[in-house]
C-alpha cells in the first residue's frame, strides 16, 4: 500500500512540477478531448445541420425565398442568426450599433423590406411581445428618415 501511495504522491509531483512549467496537461484528459472533438465537428460542419427547430427550416427557406441566396449562403445566414439568438442579451446593443454604422448603405426599398420582414419573423410565432415591438421600432427610427413637419409654423 505504501508503494502505491508513493506511486501517485509522485505523480501528483510530476504533473504539478510541469503544470508549473507552462506544459499542458489537459490533453491527458478524456472528458476534455472528447468536449473538444465534439465541438470542433460542430464547428467546422455545415450549419444546416444544426437547426433542429421547425420555426428556423422555415426560416432558411425564407432567406432563400426573399435574399435571393444560394442554399449554402442561407444556411450560414441562418447559423449566424441562430448564434445571436443563443445570446439574446447582446442582440438590441450589437444590431443597434450596426444599424448607426451602415445605415447610409441601405435604400428605402431595403430599409423598408427588412422592417417588414422582421415584422413577419416575430409575428410568426404568435404573438409579438413588447421587447420585440420596441426593438423593431428602434430599427425603423433608424432607418426611415423623418417626415418633415407640415404644421403651420414650418
Amino acid at each position: 500500500m505504501h508503494i502505491l501511495i508513493a506511486f501517485l504522491g509522485s505523480l501528483v509531483t510530476v504533473f504539478y512540477l510541469l503544470d508549473r512549467l507552462g506544459i499542458d496537461i489537459g490533453g491527458f484528459n478524456p472528458f476534455h478531448w472528447r468536449r473538444k472533438r465534439a465541438w470542433s465537428r460542430q464547428y467546422h460542419s455545415d450549419p444546416v445541420y444544426s437547426v433542429a427547430d421547425p420555426l428556423h427550416i422555415v426560416t432558411l427557406e425564407r432567406f432563400k425565398a426573399v435574399f435571393s441566396l444560394q442554399p449554402k449562403e442561407a444556411s450560414e445566414l441562418v447559423g449566424s442568426a441562430i448564434h445571436l439568438l443563443g445570446a439574446p442579451q447582446i442582440i438590441d446593443a450589437q444590431l443597434q450599433g450596426l444599424a448607426d454604422k451602415n445605415k447610409t448603405c441601405f435604400t428605402q426599398e431595403q430599409a423598408d423590406s427588412m422592417l417588414q420582414l422582421m415584422v413577419e419573423v416575430v409575428s410568426a410565432d404568435g404573438e409579438v411581445t413588447a421587447a420585440q415591438s420596441a426593438f423593431i421600432e428602434t430599427m425603423r427610427t433608424h432607418f426611415v428618415p423623418p417626415q418633415p413637419n407640415q404644421g403651420t409654423w414650418s
